[in-house]
């Protein structure tokens, strides 16, 4: 395995982050955190790339214990943190030879690794790297976690705040870079994006729900789902909440997702309850569950 996670439990004074978290990711895979903010995502990754010690449990990365073995896991695993963290001041190239140095390889041995990524950013290679835009940054911080070739990639939440063009572009990078034997641990609160890990794990205030592969998560789920839509969706949402039946209901895109508690369910009998409130334009429609449907149901 090359991560470990074993009753890992990490507080901040009185306030569990992580409580008893368990897991492993196998060697080459791409493996996802999943979850919303606060959910105990970062305070992991800080203990894995060992700036956290945990307060009990344990834990190995690329074979080396996290407490005892710090520094050769400096030595064997990239890290891109949430916040854009590189020297602002200095220019693309300058960041990118700057850590190479500090791990006493360069640009050029290396190249390989991170060529799919760099040309895209070469072009600005004398910018400064505060100048860059979103998605330009993003391209220069994985060069950086790369570019002393880690046996270990970790990735905290390295989407957000980019644009769509971009995430779709970093996944496909991702899948690039675990075919060149990577292992790769990424945390997203994007659930659309929890679809493209091979694992994942749901976690919800410092505890893991479920871990599993994205399809079976969802084919395990024996709930019918309906999407539901009418004209005022404000006042859909309330009435659906005061239908005596109702199980879980919440805002999905362009329609509301709805499950009901009886296994008898008849659409009929809810799409007349909503007449009844003064609902036009209803749909009722049975809907495929995703991610984050079983998330928000355990």
């Amino acid at each position: 395995m090359s991560i470990q996670v074993q009753n890992i439990t990490k507080s901040y004074n009185k306030i569990k982050a992580v409580e008893a978290i368990s897991f492993d990711v196998k060697e080459g895979e791409l493996f996802g955190l999943i979850g919303p903010d606060g959910a105990g995502k970062t305070t992991i990754f800080r203990i894995l790339t060992t700036l956290l010690l945990p307060n009990k449990g344990s834990a190995t990365v690329a074979g080396f214990d996290v407490v005892k073995e710090y520094k050769a896991i400096r030595n064997s695993v990239g890290y891109m943190p949430g916040k854009f963290s590189l020297y602002q001041d200095l220019s693309v190239e300058e960041n990118l030879t700057f850590f190479a140095t500090i791990f006493g390889t360069t640009i050029e041995e290396n190249y390989d690794l991170i060529k799919d990524i760099y040309v895209q950013i070469e072009p600005f290679k004398d910018r400064r790297a505060g100048a860059l835009s979103g998605g330009m940054k993003q391209k220069l911080a994985l060069c950086c976690a790369l570019i002393h070739k880690p046996k270990v990639l970790f990735l905290d939440e390295p989407t957000t705040g980019v644009d769509p063009v971009s995430r779709k572009e970093f996944w496909e990078m991702l899948k690039r870079l675990q075919q060149k034997g990577i292992t790769i641990l990424v945390s997203t609160p994007y659930m659309d994006e929890a679809a493209l890990c091979d694992r994942i794990a749901l976690i919800q205030k410092g505890k893991i729900l479920k871990i599993e592969s994205p399809s079976t998560i969802i084919k395990d789920y024996d709930k019918i789902i309906y999407d539901i839509g009418a004209k005022n969706m404000h006042q859909l949402i309330l009435d659906l909440k005061n239908y005596p039946s109702q199980y879980s209901v919440f805002a999905f895109g362009e329609f509301i997702h709805y499950i009901d508690r009886n296994a008898d369910f008849d659409s009929m009998d809810l799409a007349a309850y909503l007449k009844k409130n003064n609902h036009s334009d209803i749909e009722i429609l049975v809907s495929k569950p995703t991610i984050e449907d079983v998330f928000m149901d355990l």
